[in-house]
C-alpha cells in the first residue's frame, strides 16, 4: 500500500486527487475500522492510519476519514481546547482549504469564511497569494498552512498576509520544518520533480524551512508565537491522535 500511495500522489495532480478523494474517503474509513487509533477532527477511530508522502513517506499519519494529517490534528485540538474559534464571530480566511476543515468550518454559524486558492477546485475565491483581491485589515484570523513553502516569493506573500489582516488579528501559518536547520534552504537551480521530492520533500516545494523562518515573520511585522501545543499532551494522546512530538504552530499577530 505504501508504494502504491506514493506513486498516486506523484502521478496525479493535486486537484484531480482531491476530487478523487471524496470517492475514496469512505472506502477507506469502512475498511479501516477499529480502535487503535483516533481522528480528533471526526472522533472515528481505526486499527492504523494511511501512509503519506511524496519524497520519504511516512507511515500512520493520514486519517482514513477526514484526511487529516498530523498537522491538522494538533491545530483542530489546539482550535478546541486553547481558542474561542468555534464559538465567537469571527472573519476568516483559509488559503488552500484542506478537506478534513472545509465542511466543518463552513458548517460554524459564528463564522464568516471565505476561502481562497489559486488551483483548488474546492476554494471559493481564486487569487494569488502575492496579489489578493481583498482589502487592507480585513480578517480577523487567517489560516495559510503549507502554503508558503509552494511560493517563490514567500516575503511578498507574507506582506500580503500582513496587509489583508487586521489589528490584534491572528494567523496560522503553519509550514514543513526542519528544526534543526538554522537557516532555510532553496535553490531554484533544482528543477526535476524527482530530485525536488528528494531534496525538498515534495514535488513542488522550493525551499526547506529552518529555525529562521519565525524572524522572517516578524522583520514582515508580524508578532510571532512559536506553540509547542505537544508538549501540553500526554505521551498517550500524542500516540492516539498520531501527531508529530515537538511540532511547533506559528501563531501570528498584528
Amino acid at each position: 500500500m505504501k508504494k502504491i500511495f506514493k506513486f498516486v500522489l506523484n502521478l496525479i495532480p493535486r486537484p484531480i486527487l482531491i476530487r478523487l478523494s471524496y470517492v475514496v474517503r469512505p472506502l477507506l474509513a469502512f475498511f479501516l475500522k477499529g480502535h487503535t487509533y483516533t481522528d480528533p477532527i471526526d472522533g472515528k477511530s481505526f486499527r492504523s492510519f494511511l501512509p503519506y508522502g511524496y519524497g520519504n513517506q511516512r507511515n500512520n499519519v493520514l486519517s482514513p476519514s477526514t484526511l487529516s494529517l498530523e498537522r491538522h490534528r494538533l491545530l483542530w485540538l489546539y482550535l478546541k481546547s486553547e481558542t474561542d474559534f468555534f464559538t465567537k464571530p469571527f472573519k476568516v480566511l483559509h488559503f488552500a482549504p484542506e478537506q478534513c476543515f472545509l465542511k466543518r468550518f463552513k458548517d460554524l454559524n459564528n463564522l464568516d469564511y471565505t476561502t481562497t486558492d489559486l488551483e483548488s477546485p474546492i476554494a471559493d475565491i481564486k487569487a494569488d497569494i502575492c496579489n489578493l483581491p481583498f482589502n487592507d485589515n480585513s480578517y480577523d484570523i487567517i489560516f495559510c498552512n503549507h502554503v508558503l513553502e509552494h511560493i517563490p516569493d514567500d516575503t511578498k506573500a507574507m506582506q500580503e498576509l500582513y496587509r489583508v489582516l487586521k489589528p490584534g488579528g491572528i494567523g496560522v501559518f503553519q509550514i514543513p520544518q526542519d528544526l534543526n536547520r538554522e537557516k532555510t534552504f532553496e535553490d531554484d537551480s533544482i528543477t526535476d520533480k524527482k530530485e525536488r521530492a528528494k531534496i525538498f520533500g515534495q514535488y513542488d516545494h522550493v525551499r526547506i524551512y529552518g529555525r529562521d523562518y519565525f524572524d522572517k515573520l516578524r522583520s514582515i511585522g508580524f508578532k510571532v508565537d512559536e506553540m509547542d501545543y505537544t508538549a501540553t499532551l500526554s505521551s498517550q494522546e500524542i500516540t492516539k491522535y498520531c501527531l508529530a512530538q515537538g511540532e511547533i504552530i506559528p501563531i501570528v499577530s498584528k
